[in-house]
């Protein structure tokens, strides 16, 4: 039996997770159908669909795997779920935060403005760029299953009792599960760096504006601004994601606690949920189309309540 504690915890997590399909499954069929009606896909449209997409499989497998552990534990450590859960996690996480980065380096060559030679021929094939930075996602699994994933699987598979992963060595655990998410900080490094840039470019663009006693909110200074919102909130949630994933690796060294674990999983998810509604107010198509969802829902309401009235 779950405490009130544990109860209203994984009762928020459930209601983050529905909103997090929601918003993801949302920017993904939009997307989509602006690809059909204008017989093309962009390079923006792509990374969102793929964001989308790998968060809308993030947050399933987050709740499946936390669902199992918490009311059927013996169920996982036997068979071989935890070594599917464990395999799809890689490819959604490591998915999530490559798109994220193509995102974010998207908005970087988009909207910055330097003079440097790198940057503007970096901006004149910022298609062909971005493209091998995604190309290079199904690398980085190859690189991940053989060296880090077997190896993992198999000492779970060795120390499957009642106990779970608490007879495993905790040091080797621990090990194993920060080379785990080395890729993916990384990847993530490199979103920061971006950041930082377009931070320094939005400086430096408002210093000109100052010398030049031109009024600040122009177009650029605008993009500028909107962009950052994007990435700062981004940085900020998966740096709760990480801390919530960290807890539930900590979790495991008290498996009898769930509260932990519970409280791990709330943190996790508020990262694949949240950043999707950024990315929807963000966003001038997603977000008349939602106005526009918004608009159908509340006329759909107001003649269900006159038919019954």
């Amino acid at each position: 039996m779950l405490s009130i504690v544990e109860g209203l915890l994984l009762f928020v997590a459930v209601n983050e997770s529905v909103l997090g399909v929601l918003g993801n499954g949302f920017i993904g069929l939009v997307n989509c159908i602006n690809c059909v009606k204008n017989k093309k896909i962009s390079t923006l449209s792509l990374i969102l669909t793929g964001l989308a997409s790998s968060r809308f499989c993030l947050i399933w497998i987050i709740t499946t795997d936390a669902y199992v552990r918490v009311f059927s534990p013996d169920m996982y450590l036997s068979g071989n779920l935890s070594q599917y859960i464990a395999y799809l996690w890689i490819i959604m996480n490591q998915s999530s935060v490559w798109f994220t980065t193509s995102l974010s380096i998207f908005y970087f060559l988009k909207i910055a403005n330097f003079s440097h030679c790198i940057f503007l021929w970096l901006k004149g094939h910022i298609t062909e760029i971005l493209l091998l930075l995604m190309g290079c996602l199904p690398i980085s699994w190859l690189f991940t299953f053989p060296n880090i994933t077997m190896p993992f699987i198999n000492n779970i598979m060795k120390n499957r009792s009642t106990t779970g992963l608490v007879t495993m060595q905790k040091s080797e655990y621990f090990i194993n599960q920060i080379l785990f998410n080395l890729g993916t900080f990384l990847v993530f490094v490199l979103c920061l760096i971006t950041c930082f840039l377009i931070i320094t470019s939005l400086w430096r663009h408002n210093r000109r504006m100052q010398l030049n006693a031109t009024g600040f909110r122009d177009p650029s200074t605008e993009a500028h601004i909107k962009a950052m919102k994007i990435l700062v909130s981004f940085i900020i949630l998966f740096i709760l994601y990480f801390v919530g994933t960290a807890i539930q690796i900590l979790s495991v060294t008290v498996p009898e606690n769930k509260l932990l674990f519970i409280f791990g999983m709330t943190t996790t998810i508020l990262y694949p949920c949240g950043h999707s509604f950024i990315l929807i107010l963000g966003n001038s198509k997603l977000n008349q189309a939602s106005l526009r969802v918004l608009k159908l829902l509340k006329s759909s309401k107001q003649n269900f309540s006159l038919y019954f009235t």
